[in-house]
């Protein structure tokens, strides 16, 4: 039987897998999704943590073992070593994917505290230190692409820091990303540094821009570009950056090794069911891109996924009809701002809810370790 993940692979797109918890890793579940299906990475949030330690007794075990070597340690310091835990696992397991992809794929991401997006400097040192204590090559470090996330992603590519830049929503913020991943490799050639293990990707989300947009049509009435503004600006993105990574600028980096810095698509996931299930992955279908998908949507596009080089098509029908979202006077700038700060506070609130659950967790274990 086909497989519809497979032909991703095939035809030049990666996928990761956008989940993670301590029970794929403890029952063979990513290495069987590496093995049957050719997942190639794996990409985790602060909601994803969440789920997985919050409503799960999985990582009782290890929290009870931490506290009763320290009973002082803080419900953040517990949440980082058990997330150290599981990054530093699913790395090992990808780790045959990335030694036979050169570096490419096999990579798991770690974000930086959400409360740290708007601090420049402490989202450098954050990252710096999680990067040290992972101490592992396939690992990149997630850093928002605010304003203040910008100088922190061309400081660790500088100092050789793999990067997952994520929550862009704005093809002029896109372009800000890729500027700092450059500057920060030809800052290493200045100095004579080696730029040919560093990796990064550009995570740009996809489905939040339609439910953003389409909440703003449904006000005016106008059904024509509803599900559609968030694949078309996808499309003209990626045809920038394919444009911005066959000129001289790259070229020069590329000629001393440097890697492209894939566009990843997140936030794959269709949150209106009256799109199809499968919507932010068969449209947006291309080569030296990743598509990181949930386990939900992953399974739909197994099961009925068609694979094209869909991101090349209707490019024209793309621009008109981001200038006819324009001639409505709907400000997609405005909207995709306000995307990238909703996206920074469920991130916080998730961690948020996420280290109080710890706490509750540490408490009832504290307390029996006294008694």
């Amino acid at each position: 039987m086909n497989n519809p993940l497979i032909e991703l692979k095939e035809f030049g797109q990666s996928v990761w897998l956008d989940n993670i918890s301590r029970a794929i890793l403890n029952n063979n579940e990513l290495k069987n999704l590496i093995d049957n299906d050719g997942i190639a990475g794996v990409t985790s949030n602060p909601s994803i943590f969440q789920k997985a330690m919050a409503d799960t007794s999985d990582y009782d075990e290890q929290i009870n073992s931490l506290l009763s070597d320290n009973n002082n340690l803080s419900p953040a310091e517990l949440f980082e070593e058990l997330a150290i835990k599981d990054i530093q696992n699913a790395a090992d397991v990808l780790r045959s994917v990335y030694d036979t992809t050169n570096g490419v794929d096999g990579f798991v991401s770690l974000e930086v505290s959400p409360e740290l997006a708007y601090n420049t400097q402490e989202t450098i040192e954050e990252a710096r230190r999680l990067f040290d204590k992972l101490g592992r090559k396939n690992v990149l470090i997630k850093i928002p692409a605010t304003q203040e996330g910008l100088p922190a992603i061309e400081q660790m590519i500088y100092e050789g820091v793999n990067i997952n830049v994520t929550l862009i929503f704005s093809p002029s913020v896109y372009e800000q990303v890729i500027d700092a991943y450059l500057k920060g490799l030809e800052r290493r050639v200045e100095e004579g540094k080696n730029i040919d293990s560093i990796s990064s990707v550009a995570s740009f989300f996809v489905s939040r821009i339609d439910t953003a947009v389409d909440k703003e049509l449904e006000q005016i009435g106008n059904k024509d570009l509803q599900g559609k503004i968030a694949i078309a600006n996808a499309r003209l993105v990626y045809q920038n950056s394919e444009r911005i990574f066959s000129e001289e600028r790259f070229n020069n980096l590329k000629n001393k090794g440097a890697k492209i810095q894939r566009l990843l698509w997140a936030s794959t996931s269709t949150k209106n069911h009256a799109y199809t299930d499968t919507l932010y992955v068969t449209e947006l279908v291309g080569k030296n891109t990743v598509n990181t998908i949930p386990p939900a949507t992953m399974a739909a596009f197994k099961d009925h996924g068609k694979v094209s080089d869909a991101i090349h098509k209707n490019l024209n029908e793309a621009e008109e009809q981001m200038k006819a979202l324009a001639a409505l006077s709907i400000d997609f700038n405005k909207i995709t701002s306000k995307l990238t700060i909703e996206g920074v506070d469920l991130f916080v609130q998730s961690f948020k809810k996420l280290i109080s659950a710890i706490k509750v967790k540490k408490d009832k274990m504290t307390s029996k370790l006294i008694s």
